[in-house]
């Protein structure tokens, strides 16, 4: 990263949304800088196992080949990028964000790109077996439960199309969903159906999960009330939708009742000089493509501000 500490754009996150911007950013002039927390940047691609079929004009195998050709794109633009970064705080106001090592950088303009992570299902047991038994993909860890049985928690397609996923390699697949029917879409639900090994169990909430050193029981009760039922399972994966990473910002940023970030056609929020951009602001379509325009629309606003503005 450079040593310089004030930018046009400050861009927090470091996904596709994020990185769309960055590229935007340097073709229009604008000095800007790429602030990750994880280790590596496109984080969500990396755990896209299934062929990306369906963004324009590209067909990848998996989220890491797509992330190949953003990265020769990134690369071209000379994109000033940091990932393993803390921020202890962001000034929405004043464009400043602390970092935990004792730096301060500043933007003119900050532009929010910290996407969503996995909903929790905050029970017993969730936490002590990640990773010894609880998955983390479907698809990418299929091998793992060959012979096995597995609980898939969730209605919507993601849980479907992970116990369809799963169902090829297990010997048996509990689909557990709170309501009384599923939410997928039409064609997951007839392949679930047509499922042999697929149990779906409805109307049904996991109370905890347990075992010893592994995974080995989910302890259920009835969505309306009743007695507690004990599953035996030897893998767990829970896919009931998403939570926007948005807590530095909720105290200073308009959101709604579910924590996105609320935008206009530009991105802009409801702070001026801030955009929100990508899966963050974006509960209705959460997609690459999307999270790619997002980017590139707030880097045009955002250049048309500041070349109304005198120079600093």
């Amino acid at each position: 990263m450079s040593i310089r500490e004030k930018f046009d754009v400050v861009i927090i996150g470091g996904g596709p949304a994020a990185m769309s911007a960055a590229i935007w950013c340097a073709d229009l002039g604008m000095s800007s800088v790429v602030l990750e927390r994880e280790k590596e940047l496109y984080g969500q691609l990396r755990w896209i196992h299934r062929a990306i079929k369906n963004y324009l004009g590209v067909a990848a195998n998996n989220g890491t080949k797509l992330i190949e050709l953003f990265e020769r794109s990134a690369a071209a633009w000379g994109i000033d990028a940091e990932t393993n970064v803390s921020i202890e705080a962001i000034d929405c106001k004043t464009g400043m964000v602390r970092l935990a090592d004792g730096r301060a950088l500043t933007g003119r303009v900050l532009f929010i790109a910290t996407g969503v992570r996995r909903r929790a299902l905050e029970i017993p047991g969730e936490l002590e077996f990640q990773g010894k038994g609880i998955l983390r993909s479907g698809a990418g860890e299929r091998e793992s439960v060959k012979g096995e049985r597995v609980v898939v928690v969730g209605g919507g397609d993601a849980a479907a199309e992970n116990a369809l996923l799963l169902s090829e390699r297990a010997d048996k697949v509990l689909l557990i969903h709170r309501k009384n029917a599923l939410t997928a879409r039409t064609e997951f639900q007839e392949k679930v159906a047509a499922t042999p090994n697929i149990e779906l169990i409805l109307d049904t909430e996991i109370a905890e999960i347990g075992g010893t050193d592994h995974v080995e029981w989910v302890e259920t009760t009835p969505s309306r009330g009743g007695s507690r039922k004990r599953l035996l399972t030897d893998h767990f994966i829970a896919r009931i939708g998403v939570t926007p990473n948005s807590e530095l910002f909720t105290s200073q940023l308009a959101t709604d009742e579910r924590g996105y970030i609320i935008t206009d056609n530009l991105c802009r929020t409801s702070v001026e000089y801030v955009y929100a951009i990508g899966d963050v602001a974006n509960p209705i379509s959460p997609t690459i493509a999307t999270a790619i325009g997002t980017g590139t629309a707030a880097a045009k606003a955002a250049s048309s501000l500041l070349t109304s503005l005198k120079p600093v």
